[in-house]
């Protein structure tokens, strides 16, 4: 009697085989693109922009196709997952601007010459071939395969579900650019399907896959880290904070608070908690809240700032931990830098922080204490992004310790190897 066969053994079997060709494919390219001249990357990466560009109206018809094929998306999900012409401009102008950077690979890191009279150079090389596990955003295609092209690092791509035909659309962009430049199209390859096999499969292909990136949220995220047999670039949530110290100036809170929590609420860059010193708070937060109340902002606050506008929302302690990635804000009233950074320790995701203030002492002490990726003063916490930073564009956030840290641009997305140069040389 033949053996009933086990639809979950095979489809695992069907996306082992189909990861395993894509990642030889990308092998064999890695060799060339890691030699490729700059001028032609730059070409694939203009070419690409065309493409983008001349297609936006495919592009934006496959986006409506997504769109149309998850009607039960939250409001930030689908903000996330929405394509408009500015936003193709956008991911055009950003293949555009990592072709204008200088070329990463190939970079002296430093040199030194010993007593002996070796020349030793660190020089920089690309990562090897990249896995990229992304959900709802689109434009996270356009940006990977930019800055992995540029770094000299083929790409394979998986996005989410809910952006299939968007993901195909933009992919079929950069294909073109890749042929124009004569570069071999398995330098960007994208899954063929949304199949939860092909990550597993990913995250099991050490020796034919260098580094995993997933970007996305909390849930993708920990089973990358916890599953992954390849290394892994990630950063779990973006529980970010903006401090409002006693010395901010009233406006200038004002202003970067609203546009920390509401400029886009649905990025990891989105400030979760507004911290404010006890000493400003029975001035200063009446006016904050209405802003953002103004703006469609909600609130969980706890009992210190209760006291001074009862009719908060009292925040429980899990509220303090939750990325929301919505137009809610927690607010938490503290005693100075150190009790910020006390509350910061205990929920923060060592994401990105902001202080407000005039107090250039309080912003050192503040900037000093933070174990978090990205710490900023005096400026909105949606500053943290690889574009603001002049990468170009990015690949993700970096929260770990090793590395890379923060916006992950170019530079970030190499290693290096050491040339030793000598004459003759023996070691005694």
């Amino acid at each position: 009697m033949n053996a009933i066969a086990d639809p979950a053994t095979d489809a695992a079997a069907i996306a082992r085989a189909a990861l395993e060709e894509a990642a030889r494919a990308a092998r064999a390219a890695a060799t060339f693109l890691a030699r490729a001249p700059r001028p032609v990357k730059d070409r694939a990466l203009a070419e690409a922009a065309a493409a983008l560009r001349s297609r936006q109206d495919e592009i934006l018809a496959a986006n409506a196709r997504d769109l149309a094929g998850a009607p039960d998306l939250t409001d930030a999900f689908r903000d996330r997952l929405t394509l408009n012409p500015a936003r193709v401009e956008a991911m055009a102008r950003g293949l555009e601007e990592v072709a204008g950077l200088p070329d990463p690979v190939g970079r002296v890191l430093a040199e030194w010459t010993r007593p002996n009279g070796l020349l030793i150079r660190r020089v920089a090389q690309p990562i090897g071939v990249v896995g990229m596990i992304y959900e709802s955003r689109p434009n996270v295609g356009a940006d990977a395969a930019a800055i992995c092209l540029k770094a000299g690092s083929p790409v394979i791509l998986r996005g989410g579900r809910e952006s299939l035909h968007s993901a195909a659309a933009i992919h079929a962009c950069i294909a073109d650019g890749l042929r124009a430049a004569g570069l071999p199209e398995a330098c960007v390859q994208v899954a063929p399907n949304t199949d939860r096999a092909f990550v597993g499969a990913m995250l099991a292909a050490a020796g034919l896959i260098d580094l995993i990136i997933p970007r996305g949220g909390k849930g993708l995220v920990t089973r990358v880290q916890q599953e992954s047999r390849v290394p892994v670039l990630s950063h779990a949530e973006g529980l970010c904070h903006t401090y409002v110290h006693e010395a901010a100036d009233p406006a200038m809170a004002r202003s970067i608070l609203a546009n920390a929590k509401m400029r886009r609420t649905g990025i990891c860059g989105s400030t979760e908690t507004l911290l404010i010193d006890r000493a400003a708070a029975a001035a200063l937060l009446p006016q904050l809240v209405a802003d953002l109340r103004a703006l469609g902002c909600d609130f969980r606050a706890d009992a210190a700032a209760r006291a001074i506008l009862p009719e908060l929302k009292p925040a429980t302690e899990a509220d303090f931990s939750t990325e929301w990635l919505d137009a809610i804000l927690n607010i938490a009233v503290v005693d100075g830098v150190e009790s910020a950074l006390g509350h910061i320790r205990r929920h923060g995701s060592e994401h990105t922080e902001a202080i407000i203030t005039q107090d250039e002492s309080a912003a050192r002490h503040f900037l000093d204490g933070l174990g978090s990726a990205v710490g900023m003063w005096n400026a909105s916490t949606q500053f943290c992004d690889g574009g603001e930073f002049g990468f170009g564009a990015e690949i993700g956030i970096a929260t770990g310790r090793l590395h890379a840290r923060g916006p992950v641009g170019l530079e970030q997305l190499c290693t290096w190897r050491y040339h030793v140069i000598g004459t003759g040389q023996i070691r005694p």
